[in-house]
């Protein structure tokens, strides 16, 4: 029977902490007896090991020893059965790194398994995910594996017709605020959705946020930035005055779109509808606003129109962020441009005499490699507004009809 009270004043005081951590170290890291040299000792560290070996205690820091020896010495002592025998009884179990790594391993493999939801097994076979699930759990599987059936549940209901991000996080999660900004399992569910971990600048972003729940029919904010548009066939509103459709009332009651082959024009700035409804009025071709970047009603209003099989086009501020969101709506709605070519900048940047700066971010036009080396090199931009004779005129019933 070891004789814990004397091991413990010949190995375990406070001072040889150390000097344990270094030899438990050796299991730890899977390497068994053997002849090892222990180099820059504490002079407490070699009278403790001389002391043990029986050894007379010499000057230095390194010492040289076969852990057999140690582990002789410590049995006929009555100290422990063997060297990792007394190191258990001092510090408690040691775990080597590389079966506790690989159980760990198979734990987390036991969590992607049990993803049965296609979209969250899809998005768990990405390495990134996998990272991505690690940090929003604190690294502890049990914990991913709980946030992984949460999510697993709440994709399982998507897409509704319109339901509230709240009321949906009450009726899955039982907690209204389960799926608010923050929460891992929705940074988890809007991963899934997106078919890609979401970033931390993506998690964050209220407005991409609201795009990627309305996608999936989950309304947030749903009153916020409601879509601009001007003579809708189907919308319930006057002719030739412009009007919104909030997120909420498209996702809930949209209405019945009469556009099949129909054209309808895209813009990016609001003026352009007011200057076209105080032309034009209800001789004013269909038109709708993006103002600016389209939002989640924005968006959900141009993919009833493309669903509804009408025919877009997109005409925006000639600078890059209007290029960039020519790029999106063209990209993800089919559009295609409108006097939104080098020819067209060109032949606006002849005829304006003032117009501002352009900014240095260059942005190319996915549908036209050479507009953006026009505008580079002229280094003007061009305002919607500007042109919006041109434009008129293509709005004009009697040129589209």
């Amino acid at each position: 029977m070891a004789d814990q009270e004397r091991l413990q004043r010949l190995l375990g005081d406070a001072g040889l902490k150390r000097l344990r951590l270094r030899l438990r170290g050796r299991y730890e890291r899977g390497f068994g007896n053997g002849v090892v040299t222990l180099g820059k000792l504490t002079p407490a560290e070699r009278a403790a090991l001389c002391g043990l070996l029986g050894r007379r205690p010499r000057q230095g820091g390194s010492l040289r020893f076969n852990i057999d020896d140690l582990d002789a010495a410590l049995r006929n002592g009555g100290l422990a059965d063997s060297l990792r025998d007394a190191l258990h009884l001092l510090d408690g179990p040691i775990v080597e790194r590389s079966a506790q790594k690989a159980g760990m391993l198979a734990r987390w493999e036991r969590v992607a398994a049990l993803c049965g939801e296609p979209r969250l097994a899809a998005l768990l076979g990405d390495a990134r995910a996998m990272g991505m699930l690690k940090r929003i759990s604190g690294g502890d599987p049990e914990s991913a594996e709980r946030l992984c059936l949460a999510a697993a549940r709440v994709l399982a209901r998507l897409p509704v017709p319109a339901q509230a991000r709240s009321h949906l996080a009450a009726d899955v999660l039982g907690d209204a605020h389960g799926l608010d900004p923050g929460r891992p399992v929705a940074r988890l569910v809007l991963s899934a959705l997106r078919r890609r971990p979401a970033d931390e600048e993506e998690a964050d972003n209220d407005e991409t946020v609201r795009e990627t729940w309305a996608a999936a029919g989950v309304m947030v904010n749903e009153l916020a930035r409601p879509a601009l548009f001007l003579n809708l066939p189907g919308a319930r509103v006057t002719a030739g005055e412009p009007a919104f459709l909030s997120l909420r009332a498209l996702l809930r009651s949209a209405p019945a779109w009469e556009l099949a082959g129909r054209l309808v024009s895209v813009c990016e700035n609001p003026n352009l509808v007011a200057i076209a409804a105080d032309a034009l009025g209800p001789q004013c071709a269909p038109l709708v606003c993006t103002d600016g970047m389209p939002a989640a009603a924005q968006r959900a209003l141009l993919g009833q129109l493309r669903d509804a099989g009408a025919v877009l086009r997109y005409h925006g501020d000639f600078d890059w962020p209007g290029i960039a969101i020519g790029n999106l709506v063209m990209r993800e709605f089919g559009a295609k441009p409108w006097r939104f070519s080098a020819c067209d900048y060109d032949a606006g940047a002849n005829r304006i005499p003032v117009a501002r700066r352009l900014g240095d971010a260059w942005v190319e036009a996915d549908w036209d490699g050479v507009l953006g080396v026009a505008m580079r090199a002229a280094g003007r931009a061009i305002d919607e507004e500007a042109v919006a004779g041109d434009l008129l005129r293509d709005l004009s019933q009697k040129n589209t009809s």
